[in-house]
């Protein structure tokens, strides 16, 4: 019966993950607009958008080859697995043993390769110029995960988010590494999922836009596997920025069916607030010049060497 639990309660995460991701991307949009004094669309709108695009007939390039067909479908795979992994309303689930930080940053590299290689197979411009792009924000984002990783290490002894979320609940203290590895997180998780000030999402300029020009050829249902994606590397941070910093609400391993409710909607919750922020954020600064955003990532690569370093001075007194 326990089995059965944890293998139900791990089948509910991954089945979350996928429900949640398209709503959180309107709930985005509809806030933003509302914070612009405008309507804006119905929170259910990325829904029925993925549902269109899966209806359209997919347009090929005749030049396209099998990794212009298949690579949507690999960077959902990946990412879907790595937003499965990140504990959501419960710690110690049945594979939360693969749930390592490491390893998620592993298979966003993963998703984030085979992206500039699709943007740069039918050989546009504009799929040339967003895959550079991409490799070179990429150079800085991932260190800088790995910076944030180190920090966290050092600090839980381990790289498994569930045993993180875990001690951040029992050691719960106010840390100057901890802030600092939030915000080159924050920073991080702007540049990855193409948001303001890096990248805006809401438009396609052939001189800014980063994600949009890797995804430009793309139509019909493999657009919609990709649009899905993005949406759930959005979830997927916001997640990750619960799990660590924000883990109250984490059913422990082997709780009640009540506690996982209370977990899923304290999960809900932290999802609300993260997708305000977010888009208060947004629109309280502007989008800075794509020269800037190495500059703007290296901030977070230095602060995420900063927290390291400042756990291995506090632990040598």
């Amino acid at each position: 019966m326990d089995l059965i639990l944890e293998l139900g309660a791990q089948g509910v995460q991954m089945i979350l993950v996928l429900v949640l991701a398209p709503l959180l991307l309107g709930y985005t949009r509809k806030v933003k607009a509302r914070l612009l004094r405008r309507r804006g669309p119905p929170l259910l709108q990325p829904y029925r958008d993925l549902l269109r695009l899966i209806r359209k007939e997919a347009v090929l390039a005749e030049n396209a080859s099998w990794l212009f067909r298949s690579g949507p479908y690999m960077i959902f795979s990946a990412t879907w697995v790595a937003a499965a992994l990140v504990p959501t309303f419960a710690t110690g689930l049945y594979v939360s043993w693969t749930a390592d930080l490491i390893a998620i940053t592993a298979l966003l590299g993963s998703t984030r390769f085979f992206l500039g290689l699709v943007g740069m197979d039918v050989g546009t411009s504009f799929g040339g110029i967003g895959s550079s792009r991409e490799m070179m924000f990429a150079s800085l984002a991932e260190p800088a995960m790995i910076m944030i990783a180190f920090t966290l290490a050092l600090l839980a002894g381990s790289t498994q988010l569930s045993y993180i979320a875990q001690f951040m609940l029992t050691h719960s203290s106010l840390r100057v590494s901890l802030g600092l590895a939030l915000a080159a997180l924050v920073i991080v998780a702007l540049a990855e999922n193409a948001r303001v000030p890096v990248d805006n999402p809401a438009t396609h300029l052939e001189l800014t836009m980063v994600h949009e020009a890797m995804v430009l050829e793309y139509s019909g249902r493999h657009l919609a596997v990709l649009e899905f994606a993005a949406a759930l590397k959005l979830l997927l941070y916001l997640s990750l920025i619960g799990c660590i910093f924000v883990p109250w609400g984490l059913a422990p391993a082997g709780s009640s069916l009540a506690s996982y409710a209370v977990g899923i909607a304290t999960y809900l919750g932290k999802l609300a607030v993260g997708g305000f922020l977010l888009v208060l954020l947004e629109t309280s600064i502007a989008k800075m010049r794509v020269f800037r955003v190495p500059d703007f990532l290296g901030i977070a690569l230095m602060l995420g060497l900063l927290g390291m370093l400042l756990l291995f001075v506090s632990r040598s007194f």
